[in-house]
């Protein structure tokens, strides 16, 4: 890189420090006024940041990734954009720092409100598009800016929905000419997250209700027939087209009561009551009533569910409704349970339409019920049509809010192998979503897939190890699986002669090494001499994992350096950074570098010693 392009970075990673460092002496003097706890917690977040920039104005190598697009052309640099998202929080904090409710203007409040939320969300995506691999960046701090961007996700949700009574302000004036009960116009702005709130506000404000004058109401009355007030979602104000009844006994449309749960509501919208629990049952017999009715009206109605047919493997369409299948698995015979509960799996298993079919039906619900069932091969057929169905992202969270993973994990634990192996992939379709690592990783699951790993069936192995991979991604499940013994069965995995799982072993290994728990582990069980056969002999990919796994265990190690050089590491090191594969030449590259500044501190030690 040329010397003035490295210096202009250096210089802008200057001033990003000299930023933070204001931020955090704002903080240390103190915020008054009606934002003083948001001010406060945005300033200790940015604080923190200064650790990263520290470590990346002392590091030595390239410094260019900085100054490249985070991802298109038309994106701003990583640099840029941290940089200007940092001046929009100073500003903010001392805008709003001394905000007072009684003297501010008219709307300042839900100015700085919607600024905070929006100030989270670009620090946020800022950070998330960081190139932090290609830098020498320490554990601790690397912990610490995950810290930051899991307390800025968790902000965002909250912001949302702190912002429910600003927007209902907003929509309440909007709604003065039309007559609606503001009760229902809160349910229907408290049923969307802050992803939606500035969008749903826009369009309930701008709708056309709101600008429809009285003529053009009656004119409206006259072409249309008036729908039964029993038929309408208390949230969305609409026809319901998939009626469910949650535990207070009420009736709403299931995708807007959906997202009402999904928002971190737990309460019945239309009564304020507590809901008991979240499972939503079908109510088949309005359902039944509104196809009636609109049949009889003459009221288009096509995505109603009982009109929507599910698909055999073979393209023809099946005799019996969903609604039919769903009541036999509730049936009082076990014959009919199972037998309807084998066709929802053989369904699921290849049809996308089919699951998204079988879930809207309210058939997650009455599945996860049947986990528990003491029948062995209702609970194989039960946990895969939960797997098959999670292959659809939209039933990941239905799953969850059914509270599935503890009974998931039972029958990791306990069940027939292939029903074990079945649950282990379930909860790796499930933890592709990030939010459900954390709680996946809470429940137990950990110890019942490493025990999995090391003595399960070939597919068994491969299952666990998969799901074991992705629930390490989230850094809290690390130590949690280094605490289960997976060192050691992976390391096992890698001598075993016998063992078809070196790339396995290998790729988990890679991504527990950034853990300090499990770099210890390994250290401990001499693993160092297998990854350097691996980076003379192994295939380009286990090369580039064994490369990134010594990159860990020796940054800031002179006495794991020591011993990569003393095995004769350097020579397959410098082969693998000459001519393989990217991924496997940046890490050597990394590793030499490391080792090179070892051996020129341990000269300059040993030259003041003499």
């Amino acid at each position: 890189m040329a010397g003035d392009d490295s210096t202009a970075i250096v210089s802008a990673i200057q001033s990003l420090l000299r930023l933070v460092r204001d931020v955090a002496r704002s903080s240390a003097a103190g915020f008054t006024g009606g934002f003083k706890k948001d001010c406060i917690d945005l300033s200790r977040r940015l604080a923190l940041l200064s650790h990263l920039l520290e470590e990346i104005k002392d590091f030595q190598g390239d410094l260019k990734p900085l100054d490249i697009a985070c991802s298109s052309s038309s994106s701003p640099s990583s640099l840029s954009e941290l940089t200007t998202v940092l001046k929009s929080a100073k500003r903010l904090l001392l805008s709003a720092g001394n905000f007072d409710h009684n003297t501010s203007p008219e709307g300042a409040a839900e100015e700085f409100a919607f600024q905070f939320e929006g100030v989270t969300l670009k620090l946020e995506k800022a950070l998330n598009n960081f190139p932090y691999d290609h830098f020498d960046i320490s554990e601790e701090v690397k912990e610490q800016v995950d810290l930051v961007r899991h307390q800025l996700k968790r902000a965002t949700e909250r912001n949302g929905r702190e912002q429910d009574s600003i927007v209902l302000a907003t929509v309440s004036d909007s709604l003065q000419t039309v007559n609606i009960d503001h009760d229902e116009v809160f349910s229907k702005v408290g049923s969307f997250t802050n992803e939606n709130l500035p969008k749903e506000q826009e369009s309930v404000t701008e709708s056309p209700l709101v600008k429809t004058t009285h003529d053009d109401a009656v004119n409206s009355i006259q072409t249309s027939p008036v729908i039964p007030v029993d038929f309408l979602c208390p949230i969305s104000l609409e026809l319901i087209k998939d009626p469910v009844i949650v535990s207070t006994g009420q009736t709403y449309e299931r995708s807007y009561i959906q997202r009402w749960i999904n928002g971190g509501n737990r309460t019945c919208p239309k009564t304020r009551q507590n809901l008991q629990n979240l499972t939503l049952t079908p109510n088949y017999v309005l359902r039944k009533l509104i196809t009636k009715w609109c049949t009889d009206h003459k009221v288009e109605h096509s995505t109603l569910i009982t009109k929507r047919r599910l698909i055999n493997s073979d393209g023809s369409f099946l005799d019996k409704t969903t609604e039919e299948i769903i009541l036999n698995l509730c049936s009082q015979s076990l014959e009919e349970r199972k037998a309807a509960l084998s066709k929802i799996r053989c369904l699921s298993q290849k049809s996308t339409d089919n699951r998204i079919i079988i879930a809207e039906a309210g058939g997650i619900p009455i599945l996860v019920g049947l986990l528990t069932s003491e029948d062995e091969i209702t609970q194989h057929d039960a946990v895969t049509s939960i797997l098959n169905l999670s292959i659809y992202e939209n039933n990941r969270g239905l799953i969850m809010l059914e509270n599935a993973v503890p009974s998931i994990v039972q029958l990791l634990k306990s069940g027939t192998m292939e029903t074990r192996e079945n649950a282990a992939a379930t909860l790796f379709s499930l933890s592709l979503s990030d939010e459900n690592k954390v709680i996946i990783g809470g429940s137990g699951a950990i110890p019942a897939l490493v025990d999995l790993l090391e003595n399960g069936s070939r597919r068994g192995k491969n299952d666990a190890a998969t799901a074991l991979f992705n629930l390490c991604i989230y850094q809290g499940n690390k130590g949690r699986a280094v605490r289960a013994g997976i060192v050691t069965v992976l390391l096992k995995m890698l001598t075993d002669s016998n063992s078809a799982m070196v790339d396995e072993a290998l790729t988990v290994l890679s991504i527990l090494a950034s853990h300090h728990e499990a770099k210890s582990a390994m250290v401990r069980a001499q693993i160092i001499p297998n990854l350097i056969d691996f980076i003379k002999f192994g295939i380009p990919r286990n090369k580039e994992n064994a490369a990134s796994i010594l990159l860990s265990i020796c940054k800031r190690d002179d006495e794991n350096i020591d011993c990569v050089i003393r095995l004769g590491g350097l020579t397959p090191l410098m082969e693998l950074a000459a001519s393989g594969s990217e991924r496997g030449r940046r890490k050597a590259n990394f590793l030499l570098g490391h080792i090179e500044r070892s051996r020129r501190q341990q000269e300059h030690v040993q030259e003041s010693v003499d």
